[in-house]
C-alpha cells in the first residue's frame, strides 16, 4: 500500500554570521505571507528574495536571501 505524507515547509533566513531556521507559522499560507509575517522580527525579510525550494532532511526548504549589497 502506498502512504503519501505532506512534506513539512521549512523556511531559512540567511544571515550574515549563521543560517536561522524559520517554522511554518500556517501550513495553508504562501511562502510570500509567510517571510511578510516574519519581516516584522526580521526587517531584511522587506527586501528577500525567495530561493526556489529544494527537499532536504524530508522537508521543503525555502531560502530568504538578502539582496542588498555592501556599501563602499
Amino acid at each position: 500500500m502506498l502512504l503519501a505524507t505532506q512534506l513539512e515547509r521549512v523556511f531559512i533566513l540567511k544571515d550574515k554570521e549563521q543560517d536561522i531556521r524559520l517554522t511554518d507559522p500556517e501550513p495553508r499560507w504562501s511562502v510570500e505571507a509567510v517571510m511578510n509575517f516574519y519581516a516584522n522580527l526580521y526587517p531584511i525579510l522587506t527586501t528577500a528574495k525567495i530561493s526556489p525550494p529544494q527537499i532536504r532532511d524530508d522537508a521543503v526548504e525555502y531560502r530568504f536571501e538578502s539582496v542588498m549589497g555592501t556599501k563602499g
